[in-house]
């Protein structure tokens, strides 16, 4: 049995989670945090409270792996407090910079991993890998992401990671209108990693991205779409299940995927 404390266990996606572990056989829910709910009940087929300082919870529990999906603000400190008493955790909450993510890594307890994903859905990792494949071939690109209008960061981490991706598979940076064609300014979106980024935000949204590649007479579009919450929950649980005995950052749902 792997031991789980959920952060932000209140919340739209670690309700999800909670309700995932809940599920599992080899999995056992030890504790919830989330401050906002602190002694509310947790639901059913839990007797747990929700619990309000993370450090008390974690030296009271002893899990063995922190989920997070809390807000860009907390994310950090939850992880260092975490990492440094030996928690491997796995992190859903984007927003911070790779750099922060290895200083948070580099600062752990022996032993202790630090995963994070941009996108837990299955089917996004797999857009996100026929886009590095298609832009070895199709190098003008660009990406839509939308999600809903409550989302506390844009780009999102998914669009940042697709866009890394295609940098990184692409030979060369084709040129393409950019600011000097606005009328509007912010009309040709972010540019990330050389790669126009435009981001949607609106109620009724889940998570969305669509990649969109252009060539002479021709178009490709690679769409990912996650139309519910409990989409994410297999990919949740699958880097609980791997995370235990990896060490250092590891970076991408993939890296647990490969034959």
């Amino acid at each position: 049995m792997i031991r789980v404390l959920v952060s932000g266990a209140a919340g739209r996606m670690g309700s999800e989670v909670v309700r995932a572990v809940l599920t599992e056989t080899d999995l056992d829910l030890v504790a919830a945090v989330d401050p906002g709910h602190a002694g509310e009940a947790v639901g059913e087929g839990t007797s747990l409270k929700y619990a309000s300082d993370l450090a008390t919870e974690i030296d009271a529990t002893q899990p063995q792996v922190m989920v997070d999906f809390t807000h860009p603000s907390a994310v950090a400190g939850n992880v260092a407090t975490a990492l440094g008493k030996g928690v491997n955790c796995v992190v859903g909450t984007t927003g911070l910079p790779t750099e922060t993510l290895e200083q948070l890594a580099d600062a752990a307890a022996e032993g202790a991993c630090l995963f994070m994903a941009p996108n837990f859905a299955i089917g996004a990792v797999l857009m996100m890998r026929f886009a590095q494949q298609a832009a070895r071939y199709m190098p003008h690109v660009e990406i839509i992401e939308l999600h809903h209008d409550r989302k506390a960061d844009a780009p999102s981490g998914t669009a940042l990671r697709t866009a890394s991706l295609i940098a990184n598979a692409r030979t060369y940076v084709p040129e393409t209108p950019g600011r000097e064609t606005e009328i509007a300014e912010g009309a040709r979106g972010a540019l990330v990693d050389d790669v126009f980024v435009h981001s949607v935000r609106l109620p009724g949204l889940v998570a969305h991205e669509e990649v969109i590649f252009g060539e002479q007479g021709q178009t490709l579009s690679i769409r990912h779409d996650s139309i519910d919450r409990t989409s994410f929950m297999p990919g949740v649980v699958l880097a609980v299940r791997n995370v235990v005995g990896c060490n250092g950052l590891i970076i991408g749902l993939e890296q647990f995927m490969e034959d």
